[in-house]
C-alpha cells in the first residue's frame, strides 16, 4: 500500500522536477503511431528508420529548443553553426547540476 510506497511517493516533495505524470514519455511515441496510421507504414526497413531517425531528431531538438529544420541546415552545410545534439543534451545538464538540481 501506500506506507510501504511512502517514500517514493514523496520524492517529488524533496524534488519537485520529477512530473507527477508519463505524459511526456507518451508524447514521445504518439507522432510514431499517429504518422503510422495516417500514412499505413512504410515499404520497407529502411523508410521505416528513416523516418523514426527524422521524428526522434525533430523531438529532440523541441525539448533542446532548438530549431529542428536550422539543426538540419546546419547539418547538411557542415557549418556546425548549432552544435551536435550530445553537446546540447551535456550542456543543458550541466546547467540544471549548476543551479543545484539534480538530473
Amino acid at each position: 500500500g501506500f506506507r510501504k510506497n511512502k517514500k517514493q511517493l514523496l520524492r517529488v516533495l524533496d524534488d519537485p522536477d520529477i512530473p507527477l505524470h508519463n505524459n511526456a514519455a507518451e508524447s514521445d511515441i504518439r507522432e510514431f503511431v499517429t504518422r503510422r496510421k495516417i500514412s499505413g507504414g512504410t515499404r520497407n526497413d529502411v523508410g521505416r528508420k528513416a523516418r523514426d531517425t527524422m521524428v526522434g531528431l525533430k523531438k529532440t531538438c523541441r525539448k533542446l529548443g532548438v530549431c529542428f529544420w536550422d539543426y538540419l541546415l546546419s547539418r547538411l552545410r557542415g557549418d556546425h553553426s548549432i552544435p551536435s545534439l550530445p553537446e546540447l543534451i551535456k550542456h543543458k545538464s550541466m546547467e540544471h547540476l549548476q543551479v543545484g538540481n539534480p538530473v
